[in-house]
């Protein structure tokens, strides 16, 4: 079976786009262009950089760099819950042991 494609138009820096994407996939399309202009626009205002493909580069490299940060944040916060739960199996089977032995 097969997805159907939805055709969308989003808005970046007052220059409109046409993209292709999956349905499903549509709002999250329009929520990431309006992250994307937002971040755009960000960087146009602070009058530095000049040039639409200079802005979108600097955009881009802002966002990856805020991605690598969520991953390392995650990837730590796992390993923590991956203790936790380690802990608490290892005192899950203490207790059924001890249990396990007082049966017989």
């Amino acid at each position: 079976m097969t997805e159907q494609h939805a055709q969308v138009s989003v808005r970046i820096l007052d220059k409109e786009y046409q993209v292709a994407c999956p349905a499903s996939e549509r709002t999250n399309l329009l929520d990431s262009a309006e992250i994307l202009n937002a971040k755009m626009r960000e960087i146009r205002d602070t009058g530095r950089i000049v040039g639409l493909d200079r802005i979108a580069v600097m955009a881009a490299l802002n966002m990856a760099n805020d991605l690598i940060h969520a991953n390392a944040r995650d990837q730590e916060l796992e390993g923590g819950i991956s203790n936790r739960l380690k802990i608490i199996s290892d005192r899950v089977d203490h207790v059924l042991s001890g249990t396990q032995q007082l049966d017989l």
